[in-house]
């Protein structure tokens, strides 16, 4: 696949907007790991491929199993995830598919069961933001595979021995 246009070079400004909510995204207290799941879980809904991409590396750095990212798209069908997980991924899909699922009060209401108010506030910010990439991605063609992540990075930094 042919990128149609680089949106980073085109418009520096609308990535520092993205870039902006991202910052809250990671500022907000939330698991990484279940940030992972998230941002994974929307962009296979939306066929992003660059963000599958760039999840699953950064998943895979902070430890998250093969077992667990490839049953993500039947996570309903997996013992593998905790509730909260369970929880998130069903908001996840919800709010991805708003037009659709009109969030629903039964997925409110599992959601309210194992967030506080604040932490779903940033669970929404958090399925926000990765659709907004998804849709730049999708929309621009981003080619994925190129991705390398800054976890991996610093894992194998600390790997090295400091004499």
């Amino acid at each position: 696949m042919q990128a149609r246009l680089s949106y980073t070079t085109v418009s520096p400004d609308a990535l520092k907007a993205l870039l902006e909510v991202e910052k809250y995204v990671e500022a907000s207290g939330l698991e990484e790991s279940l940030r992972d799941l998230v941002c994974m879980r929307a962009s296979q809904i939306n066929g992003c491929a660059f963000c599958l991409d760039m999840h699953a590396k950064d998943a895979r750095a902070s430890g998250e199993t093969e077992q667990r990212l490839y049953g993500l798209s039947a996570w309903w069908e997996m013992p593998f995830y905790t509730e909260r997980e369970r929880a998130a991924l069903a908001w996840t899909e919800a709010v991805t598919l708003v037009a659709d699922s009109r969030v629903p009060d039964e997925v409110y209401e599992q959601a309210r069961k194992q967030f506080t108010e604040k932490e779903l506030v940033s669970l929404t910010m958090t399925v926000i933001a990765i659709n907004s990439w998804n849709r730049v991605n999708v929309a621009f063609r981003t080619p994925a595979g190129h991705y390398r992540s800054s976890r991996q990075a610093h894992k194998e930094e600390q790997a090295v021995p400091h004499g």
